[in-house]
């Protein structure tokens, strides 16, 4: 994927990947090519206790054990939960990130950052606007929130050509634990009604619809009637592929009409204790693409990983492979209950 932002960089050297408009001539220049493979986790978290533990030790051991396999996908894509909405910087109940965990999360590989969820207006309309800013300023992808009426119709949905093929993502939120007391910024929200259009650009635009619902009932092993029933009118819509976020757990995987719904992912890093809620699970999917036809799911592995606590397994948070060796652990008793939380799924 790095040899993608370079290409696009030479090609098109402006500010704002996702305020960039492409050239049809780009589009004809590149053929499809025969696969594409998507990296996806769920809700990255920016709790009190990840904030001071970054502020210590850095942020390089978040993800240290599955960087290879976030660099490896021709495009990466990581549900920030937070609003990079400034100082003082704060966790639960009312986030704001520091912009460094931002910055490291694109340095490591992540190249979207999904912005639709239910603390991203935790600051206020203030606050979305600044994220808004900081991620524009950092030419960062994102999708999900808008500032203006015409970035509308470049974010939501955010198409990008990856290998020659047109990819739409879709991001939206069933509702925000603060209200907005303005229309824009905008935070893309799940109503039919506004996301129709929505999937109507990313269907006569793209050739892959990729749709990323912030939803269901948290800590519920099992997806929701609600889920299922707006699964089904988003595959209606023509979405290749669903993957979800909010539940902080592993929810269950469903086909529908041979559309793969991945209900939750879980979280991918946080500071919360229960332990099916330190149990995660990282999607990768691989499509095949070819002209004029539907495209294809090749396959789809989803690999479960475990968010360890400082001085666990690194002096940092650290989310680690469910198959790491237990001589990594400094604290063998974490090790075993990971193996008794994934024995028990």
């Amino acid at each position: 994927m790095r040899k993608v932002l370079i290409l696009l960089m030479m090609l098109l050297p402006l500010k704002g990947y996702g305020q960039l408009h492409f050239p049809e001539e780009f589009w004809r220049a590149r053929p499809p090519a025969d696969t594409l493979t998507l990296f996806a986790v769920g809700d990255i978290m920016s709790h009190g206790a990840v904030i001071r533990d970054a502020a210590k030790n850095g942020y390089e051991g978040f993800f240290k054990y599955i960087e290879r396999d976030i660099q490896g996908a021709d495009i990466a894509i990581g549900n920030m939960e937070f609003p990079l909405a400034g100082k003082p910087y704060s966790g639960y109940p009312n986030f704001s990130g520091p912009e460094a965990y931002a910055e490291y999360l694109s340095r490591v590989g992540f190249d979207v950052f999904l912005t639709a969820n239910n603390h991203i207006l935790d600051r206020g309309d203030a606050g979305l606007a600044r994220t808004i800013r900081e991620l524009g300023a950092r030419d960062l992808w994102y999708t999900g929130i808008a500032a203006t009426p015409g970035k509308d119709t470049l974010q939501n949905p955010l198409i990008l050509p990856l290998k020659g093929i047109r990819v739409a993502i879709v991001n939206f939120t069933y509702g925000t634990n603060q209200g907005s007391s303005k229309a824009w910024p905008k935070v893309q929200r799940m109503d039919t009604l506004t996301l129709k259009p929505v999937l109507e650009r990313a269907r006569s635009k793209a050739d892959l619809v990729l749709v990323f619902p912030h939803w269901g009932v948290e800590y519920a092993p099992k997806h929701s009637a609600r889920q299922e029933e707006m699964a089904r009118w988003l595959i209606g819509q023509g979405a290749h592929a669903i993957v979800g976020a909010h539940p902080h757990v592993v929810q269950d995987v469903q086909w529908i009409d041979g559309v793969p719904v991945f209900y939750s992912l879980g979280n991918a890093l946080s500071n919360q204790n229960d332990p099916p809620a330190r149990l995660e699970a990282a999607l990768t999917l691989r499509f095949v693409i070819r002209l004029g036809e539907r495209p294809q799911l090749l396959e789809h592995c989803l690999d479960y990983l475990w968010c360890t606590k400082p001085g666990m397994v690194e002096d940092s948070f650290s989310t680690v492979p469910v198959t790491l060796p237990e001589t990594y652990w400094k604290v063998p008793s974490d090790y075993k209950q990971m193996k008794s939380t994934l024995n028990a799924r």
